[in-house]
């Protein structure tokens, strides 16, 4: 076969030869990072992470598949969070979660850029996190567990059980937006014969200290309004009402779960889950900025009767009846 027929030939056999498939690109890994100011063995935090991770697999993203997950616990330690959110920061993640004020504090102080998502945060604009709620503005937006109007039912919940209260304690962390705020919210709507004292939860002796003085006089009752430091000693402050005999109204399920009398709050795990869908818009693309602050819709109230009982009171049936959940 001569030189130039033998060219022809091969030239013809080759495009019936199949080509070469390229090969597929593996999925690019992404990278979340993940603040809990709480003991890696609080329950109640686990439980949020789970319901965040939840939110996460239901927009198809799994820790170790596709999305690397950097999980820090700070513990009861303001330092320590703000060390763990720096090392997080340097990590360079896509998006950071944080758990409550005191994570996005601590994240704040360190970066302006990075993308972050909060849940159970009481007041992100009087703490400066966002420019407003409708338009966060800056690298920072997510979901508040309610808004200030809620103290005037706390209150109004709390007379209900207790008709001759004359003295609450607020236990508040002055420390955050939200502390004064939630204190300021309920002073203006208390009537001339409910005297309030304010009491902070930070320190856990104070909180003993605190209360059994007020534990001294007559009538008297307890607010605990929404808090990391609330949360983190939510036992111990069950606990030293029960001592007393002072009955209670809190700001989270978690604390009738763990024998409070009554609480009335929005439903914080449904809240993780709903900031896994703002982490999902981001990683897709979405700014912080252009995804507005979400506030709660459903608020939960949960009535302990064992406790009521110990305490001696009567829950009024007209109350039992609106209860989202009584626990015997």
């Amino acid at each position: 076969m001569r030189r130039r027929e033998f060219i022809v030939a091969l030239g013809g056999a080759a495009a019936t030869w199949p080509l070469p498939v390229p090969a597929q690109q593996p999925e690019r890994m992404r990278r979340i990072a993940v603040l809990v100011p709480a003991p890696a063995d609080d329950g109640e935090y686990q439980a949020r992470i789970a319901a965040f991770l939840q939110g996460l697999q239901q927009f198809g993203w799994t820790g170790g598949s596709n999305v690397l997950i950097d999980t820090r616990w700070g513990g009861r330690d303001a330092e320590l969070t703000r060390k763990y959110a720096a090392e997080l920061v340097a990590l360079a993640p896509e998006v950071i979660m944080a758990f409550t004020s005191d994570a996005v504090a601590a994240l704040r102080q360190v970066t302006r850029s990075t993308p972050i998502v909060f849940a159970i945060v009481a007041d992100p604009v009087g703490a400066g996190y966002v420019e407003s709620l409708a338009r966060p503005g800056g690298n920072i937006t997510g979901f508040t567990n309610f808004e200030y109007s809620i103290g005037g039912k706390w209150l109004e919940l709390l007379r209900q059980v207790v008709p001759r209260l004359e003295r609450v304690a607020v236990l508040r962390d002055s420390t955050i937006a939200a502390g004064p705020g939630q204190f300021g919210a309920i002073q203006s709507v208390a009537p001339s014969n409910v005297q309030l004292r304010p009491v902070e939860v930070r320190d856990p002796d104070e909180i003993e200290r605190a209360v059994a003085a007020f534990a001294q006089g007559s009538n008297g009752g307890l607010i605990v309004t929404g808090s990391p430091s609330a949360a983190i000693h939510r036992h111990l402050i069950v606990t030293v009402a029960a001592r007393y005999r002072l009955p209670a109204i809190y700001g989270s399920r978690l604390f009738a779960t763990a024998g409070g009398l009554i609480s009335y709050g929005s439903d914080f795990l449904d809240q993780c889950r709903s900031a896994a869908g703002y982490v999902n818009r981001i990683l897709k693309g979405e700014k912080p900025a252009d995804l507005p602050v979400q506030a709660p819709t459903k608020y939960e109230l949960v009535i302990n009767l064992k406790t009521a009982k110990a305490l001696g009171i009567s829950v009024p049936q007209t109350l039992l009846a609106r209860a989202d959940e009584v626990i015997e």
